[in-house]
């Protein structure tokens, strides 16, 4: 195991009824600005319950945040905050609010001319307003780590910072009752492959290693009960703490870390706009397939204790095991193949054109994905 910080400054407050209690945890005298998505928080209930919390405490709005948050949305944000001396973000929704509002409060301490290079050059964040968070959607881990994905034009792009990490986080698994299949089908794939980004590598570290197989045991098991039961408590709750736990950092410390199926799946969203989750299902059955041969003690592994394959050479029971997880994303009814969201095999040359005009030539925890292994997955995922 490799040496290794863990530092989690967010204090989750799990539950049914938790919303009420939000002032609380809102430093006192401070100007919330409000931040949200297109809408819906309106349609569930959540936005009523948000104001009525922060009733007597001074607050504005800024709602439009994008799913793959854009840029220049953002920075709109960022004026109305400097013009109107908010000094606390409060952001609900699903990850893209919560992301989108990361920028937000790391774009108002930069202290260079373009806040676009805190993502293009990894520019460090020195400062960043407080946030906190009420998530509608689990899927992404955003409300308790650092790390935030930004789209601006072709570029979709990620940075990480420990000054961007919530200060709480407020999960009510009934806010999730009323999501559409898609959405609940897309958090499930996404918390899935986020343990899987952190699991299947080279390391050998038994407690991160069963951490990561019960939660992927955990997805399994709740994703289709949350599709056949929404309006399940125990189930929602199950499946938000799943998401929750794929990327708070705790799975993914003193261990190397891939990252790669994202990469590319960003390329498809940023270029097709095909929902993040779903890019994922696309890209990972490939890439494992395209990399067994990197991963094969940890693909075993993944066959024996995820899926309970053990008969058959060692080929066969890695082919078995990725054939059942990708039959999982399609039971949920995400696709898995390019081909199935009209994409044209020609396209694929664009897509590797773009890894390489942002110098992703040596993806992976070790480096190994190259343009022409890139190439190599996207032609297996058609």
């Amino acid at each position: 195991m490799q040496n290794f910080v863990y530092h989690s400054p967010t204090v989750i407050r799990f539950g049914e009824g938790e919303i009420a209690q939000l002032a609380r945890h809102i430093p006192e005298g401070a100007k919330v600005l409000l931040t949200y998505g297109g809408g819906s928080i309106f349609q569930n209930g959540v936005y009523d319950q948000v104001k009525a919390a922060l009733k007597g405490m001074p607050f504005g709005e800024f709602g439009g945040i994008e799913p793959n948050p854009r840029y220049e949305t953002l920075m709109q944000a960022v004026a109305l905050v400097r013009n109107e001396g908010f000094d606390f973000l409060l952001a609900v929704g699903g990850g893209s609010v919560l992301d989108g509002t990361k920028f937000i409060a790391a774009a108002i301490g930069f202290d260079g001319l373009d806040p676009w290079d805190i993502l293009a050059k990894q520019s460090p964040v020195k400062a960043a307003l407080p946030i906190g968070t009420v998530l509608t959607l689990p899927a992404t881990g955003s409300e308790t780590n650092g790390a935030a994905v930004i789209t601006r034009g072709p570029d979709k792009l990620a940075f990480v910072s420990d000054k961007v990490k919530p200060r709480f986080a407020v999960l009510d698994p009934a806010t999730t009752y009323s999501l559409p299949p898609r959405q609940v089908a897309n958090g499930v794939v996404d918390a899935f492959v986020h343990v899987m980004e952190q699991y299947m590598t080279p390391s050998v570290a038994p407690v991160q290693d069963r951490f990561s197989e019960g939660l992927l045991l955990t997805l399994l098991e709740e994703g289709p009960k949350a599709m056949a039961k929404p309006l399940n408590y125990d189930v929602r709750a199950n499946l938000m703490w799943a998401a929750t736990m794929a990327l708070n950092g705790i799975v993914g410390v003193g261990v190397a870390q891939d990252w790669s199926t994202h990469s590319l799946g960003h390329e498809l969203t940023a270029r097709f706009g095909i929902d993040h989750g779903r890019t994922l299902a696309i890209v990972l059955p490939a890439m494992l397939r395209v990399r067994k041969d990197a991963k094969r003690a940890k693909l075993l592994q993944f066959a024996e204790r995820v899926f309970a394959v053990t008969g058959g050479s060692e080929e066969e029971r890695i082919e078995g095991a990725i054939a059942k997880m990708e039959s999982f994303f399609q039971s949920l009814d995400v696709p898995t193949r390019l081909r199935d969201y009209g994409v044209e095999e020609s396209a694929i040359d664009g897509l590797v054109a773009a890894l390489e005009r942002k110098g992703m030539t040596a993806l992976g925890e070790d480096g190994g994905v190259t343009l022409a292994l890139s190439r190599q997955v996207f032609e297996a995922a058609y």
